[in-house]
């Protein structure tokens, strides 16, 4: 079988859209996706292939951003060669490999993880994903209760796993997302993680040492009294998802939440950033 592959390059670049936009894919039988800084990749069975369906789907859905578009038939002995080429292993810090399954020659670190992503977000490549690997890494997670928070793949929280968090619970809103993250669990062998289907409503009740959440600008201002709600005095949050220029508000909702500012990091104009409950 033949399959098109279709790139999605959008303009100004929203990481929300990009989410949309492989959703709404999703929905038209596109099958996988990868995803660059600025760029959606899809891949579909060239005999469903539908240009007209594609720009009727993302004129209604993106009005504010333009998308401009290339397409390639890929032959099918070709097909398992060339997603795998769009899916390189990823090192970050020198300590955490992020591979698919499919990856067997990749350098011996601390904390080796395999995630296949499908139609998930969360396979290292993206610089928010990778600034929370490297904030982790700087965190003290053994033995403490971890929320990954918009987990997509739940690449951190089976990092926090590897780490020795005493629990983890993994939530994302989206069921490809929930889904992805059962598979990925099972496939590194990660034994105290629960997935949840749903959003912050989930976590009244609940108690964490320290919460992740990769999301977005809007939702960790909206949401981020609930993760706060769940964390002890000197509990952690560390929050990615927004630009350089967002961190201002960013700091102003976590200083009304009583939050003390630690550190950040930068990549791309991506943020990362740390705050402690005080």
């Amino acid at each position: 079988m033949d399959y098109i592959e279709l790139k999605c390059q959008i303009t100004p670049f929203d990481e929300d859209i990009a989410d949309i936009l492989i959703a709404e894919l999703g929905e038209i039988d596109f099958e996988s996706f990868t995803q660059t800084d600025d760029t959606v990749e899809a891949f579909i069975q060239a005999p469903l292939f539908d240009m007209q369906r594609v720009e009727e789907l993302t004129v209604n859905l993106l009005p504010n951003h333009s998308i401009s578009y290339s397409h390639q038939t890929i032959e099918s002995q070709d097909w398992n060669a060339v997603w795998e080429s769009n899916f390189q292993p990823v090192i970050i810090s020198d300590q955490v490999v992020i591979r698919a399954s499919f990856h067997t020659d990749t350098p011996k670190v601390p904390y080796d993880i395999v995630i296949d992503p499908k139609m998930s977000f969360g396979t290292g490549h993206h610089s928010t994903t990778s600034l929370m690997v490297q904030t982790i890494l700087e965190t003290e997670i053994e033995g403490k209760r971890v929320l990954d928070m918009g987990c997509g793949t739940s690449l951190l929280a089976i990092l926090a796993s590897k780490r020795n968090a005493v629990r983890v619970d993994a939530i994302d809103i989206d069921e490809w997302p929930y889904k992805n993250s059962l598979e990925n669990i099972k496939n590194n062998k990660a034994k105290n993680i629960s997935v949840f289907l749903g959003d912050a409503a989930l976590l009244e009740g609940k108690t964490y040492d320290v919460v992740l959440a990769n999301i977005n600008r809007n939702i960790l201002v909206n949401d981020m009294k609930h993760y706060v709600a769940c964390l002890p005095e000197n509990g952690e949050l560390i929050m990615s998802g927004f630009y350089t220029e967002d961190l201002p508000h960013i700091q102003a909702e976590a200083e009304n939440n009583g939050l003390k500012y630690i550190s950040h990091k930068v990549d791309n104009n991506w943020v990362a950033v740390k705050y402690t409950k005080s």
